[in-house]
């Protein structure tokens, strides 16, 4: 009985492991693909000039959404999806929920969707008085990780 008992113990053990090993894997998988940013190119700028609809400070992601209402330099006009990064990271780089209010004027960078829809990680940005609204830090803590 006492071997027995021992070889359950192993197994359940062994059962355990796998297990939280499966589950780490998923884990990692998913938080690998959520990471990436490979729908945005980073070889383009786009600026854009428009007024902030929403300034969303959520998890995983902050997001601004900004209305342009003329096409500027190939930039259409409509409602643009701008992605930041966690907030956990903009507040370590000086951003905070009311750094945008719903109506400010905004100049952003982005760097565009590869697709060509109207969306673009965040680069850059100033206020209408000039006042930058934010620029991804160069140690570490990127406006868009």
């Amino acid at each position: 009985m006492h071997r027995r008992s021992a070889h359950s113990r192993g197994a359940r053990a062994r059962s355990v492991c796998l297990g939280l090993g499966v589950a780490l894997a998923l884990l990692l998988e998913s938080a690998s693909a959520h990471h990436s940013f490979a729908m945005f190119d980073p070889k383009q700028s786009v600026t854009l000039h428009g007024t902030v609809k929403e300034f969303r400070w959520t998890n995983p992601h902050v997001f601004i959404q900004l209305m342009v209402t003329e096409e500027q330099a190939g930039a259409p006009a409509g409602e643009w999806s701008i992605e930041l990064t966690s907030p956990e990271h903009l507040v370590r780089a000086g951003w905070k929920p009311g750094t945008l209010k719903s109506g400010d004027k905004v100049t952003i960078v982005v760097h565009p969707i590869r697709s060509g829809s109207m969306g673009g990680q965040f680069v850059s940005g100033v206020a209408a008085d000039g006042t930058p609204i934010g620029v991804a830090p160069s140690a570490g803590v990127s406006a868009s990780k």
